[in-house]
């Protein structure tokens, strides 16, 4: 209740937000401290929700269940990229970048009352009622995670196999495509953003398929393979881009590819952050490195890309980091990460 609210709140206030011309480097501060607000909430509430559904969804086809929160991320992307079309295609320039850039924030106020009213009813899982009635919760729960090699261990193959590579993928494909179509292959601005939209559209069926998937062969194999994929992959693909010119059926087809490539590690990602941890410690040991994972690896990645492709003076230069950082990850999961399709999550 507390983090949906710190959410709302603080998403509403941004579009409240005074010009700099009003209040002068006081906008900024607040704007800044309004995002952090929201990165905290959002923190606090990423990982124990995936924690919620996993449990709650049972032992058979968990993955396939909880697959469906993966499609949160997407369709937000989604839904503001038409808001921003649809108030650009109404509105003149000079009263989008006047007013009509706060509407989506004011609108935010209707969904955190409907959050706030689904939140209330909601009820606690079976897992937690369980321990809850044998007495059997962790006091500290953190400290105990630490002193746990194994958890440890866990925690580690989480942050830097899982979440990151999640993070470097989504970073890759839902973000610096648009950016890389719009700068490098010069193409128009709407046509970039309605390309934007069918990768994301193509990329909800896949994660949920991917969910699925993994409920047939197992979560390690197509996190595995989406690593792989995507080290193999991403730098080739963006060369195709570059050198595909105006052919949009190509650059659609690459598009929706790098999309399938997110879904399989994306589409067990909810069931794994659950089922690598015991009941007892299991939202703090999934909540800390995942969130340490989109802050560190996924929220510096743009930062290092950008500096490496003005180091080298080139579009894809960047792109190296996170085929590297792939590459990587799918070492250390295919030798390390556990399976975890038939977890008991009562143990």
């Amino acid at each position: 209740m507390i983090t949906i609210t710190l959410m709302g709140i603080a998403t509403v206030c941004v579009g409240l937000l005074p010009t700099y011309s009003q209040v002068g480097i006081w906008a900024p501060i607040i704007l800044v401290s309004l995002r952090l607000l929201q990165g905290l909430s959002a923190g606090g509430e990423i990982g124990g929700s995936a924690v919620y559904l996993t449990e709650h969804a049972g032992t058979t086809h968990r993955g396939f269940k909880t697959s469906f929160l993966q499609l949160m991320g997407p369709l937000g992307i989604l839904v503001s990229t038409l808001q921003i079309a649809l108030l650009q295609h109404w509105l003149t320039r000079e009263e989008f970048l006047s007013w009509g850039w706060r509407v989506p924030f004011w609108v935010s106020l209707i969904l955190l009352l409907l959050a706030f009213k689904a939140r209330m009813a909601l009820e606690e899982t079976p897992v937690y009622l369980q321990l809850s009635k044998s007495e059997s919760q962790s006091k500290s729960p953190l400290r105990d995670n630490f002193k746990d090699p194994e958890t440890r261990k866990r925690m580690f193959l989480l942050f830097f196999c899982i979440s990151a590579g999640g993070a470097v993928l989504f970073f890759c494909v839902q973000v610096y495509t648009s950016i890389f179509l719009k700068t490098s292959v010069k193409l128009p601005l709407q046509l970039v953003d309605q390309l934007s939209v069918l990768a994301t559209m193509a990329l909800l069926p896949l994660t949920i398929f991917s969910g699925w998937l993994s409920d047939r062969i197992g979560r390690k194999p197509v996190v595995v393979s989406g690593l792989i994929l995507g080290a193999t992959l991403i730098m080739p693909a963006f060369h195709f881009l570059q050198a595909s010119g105006n052919s949009i059926a190509l650059i659609a087809a690459t598009l929706v590819g790098l999309s399938a490539i997110l879904a399989l590690v994306v589409g067990p990602q909810t069931a794994l952050l659950a089922e690598l941890f015991p009941a007892k410690t299991r939202n703090s040991a999934a909540t800390l490195p995942h969130n340490l994972a989109a802050g560190w690896i996924g929220g510096l990645l743009p930062l290092i890309v950008t500096w490496l492709n003005q180091y080298w003076g080139s579009n894809v230069a960047g792109l190296w980091y996170p085929t590297v950082f792939l590459a990587s990850g799918a070492v250390i999961a295919f030798l390390y990460l556990p399976e975890t399709r038939k977890t008991d999550l009562l143990k």
